[in-house]
């Protein structure tokens, strides 16, 4: 599939992404009055997890129906230990990340596409992934879906991530400063278009991954998309085809029915609020796929907030 970035069907589409969003709020503990605090297990701060949890967050304090308090994490992977561990209630998390949870997790939504960004300096000779052989490359924060994903970037480019290239794994804002420095000579990152650390094209330039989605897919299995980056994401940079990962908002298992159901309505009647002006790039899912989160289960009170407005 090849998706494009289109700023009307995005903010078209957002409404549907943060009803799947909604999902995660009921249960853990409560508030000041009668409502349930649910943690929300988020990103990096000037990521796109983040700052979608932020809006959410906000978007619930007006409504008054729930307390979101979301925390900053490192990513997927981060995500999904703390759902494990009891840490948070709802965490957001990339699809392939999701599929080896630990402790078993149900969604609540196939949200948006996340977009696979393989960033280098913009003299760098570096034009495919094939040529960071012997390279210094930062996969993502430890912790994140990138890591997973780097890794498998890199099998499908003909390279042995432990000893084809040097591995790192920094914060995003750490990997952009060291990439533009000359201490990286790339980097991999896995959110919302545009990411205004990474500067495109001022400092940065992206790297063509589109080669890399059949291998992947036969590796895999249909969890990556070809997808497009088009010029006007970063105002002055070339378009390119990238990877697309979709993401899943997830649940701990003992979320409480009526508290997935009252989330997944709340967000619903709150799209606007929910598009993050730093990744507002970002391609949101339609209706149809927004239940479609492959092999892990929806949540009982998500399925059923879903057929009380879908039918």
């Amino acid at each position: 599939m090849t998706g494009r970035l289109d700023r009307r069907k995005f903010l078209a589409l957002a409404a549907i992404g943060a009803a799947g969003i909604a999902g995660a709020a009921g249960v853990a503990g409560c508030g000041s009055g009668n409502d349930p605090v649910v943690r929300l297990a988020s990103g990096e701060v000037g990521g796109f997890y983040h700052a979608f949890a932020r809006l959410l967050a906000a978007a619930a304090a007006d409504a008054g129906t729930v307390r979101i308090e979301p925390i900053t994490t490192s990513g997927s992977q981060d995500n999904l230990a703390m759902l494990a561990r009891g840490e948070a209630e709802v965490g957001l998390a990339l699809a392939d990340s999701s599929r080896d949870a630990p402790g078993g997790v149900v969604a609540l939504g196939r949200v948006y596409e996340n977009y696979l960004q393989l960033a280098v300096r913009a003299d760098s000779g570096v034009r495919r992934a094939a040529e960071l052989r012997g390279k210094r490359v930062n996969l993502g924060a430890q912790g994140s879906g990138a890591a997973l994903t780097g890794e498998r970037i890199l099998l499908a480019a003909g390279l042995d991530p432990a000893t084809d290239v040097i591995v790192e794994h920094r914060p995003l804002r750490d990997a952009a400063a060291a990439v533009r420095s000359g201490a990286v000579d790339a980097l991999l990152w896995a959110g919302g278009v545009p990411t205004a650390a990474l500067e495109v094209p001022l400092r940065m330039r992206l790297v063509d991954l589109g080669e890399l989605a059949v291998p992947l897919r036969q590796r895999y299995g249909h969890i990556y998309d070809r997808v497009e980056i088009p010029g006007n994401a970063y105002p002055g940079a070339s378009s390119i085809q990238t990877i697309g990962v979709a993401n899943l908002l997830l649940a701990a298992p003992a979320l409480a029915d009526e508290a997935a159901a009252a989330i997944v309505d709340l967000l619903a009647g709150h799209p606007d609020a929910l598009v993050p002006a730093e990744a507002a790039g970002t391609q949101f899912l339609d209706a149809r796929s927004l239940i479609g989160t492959g092999p892990i289960p929806l949540h009982p009170g998500a399925a059923a907030a879903y057929r009380r407005r879908h039918g």
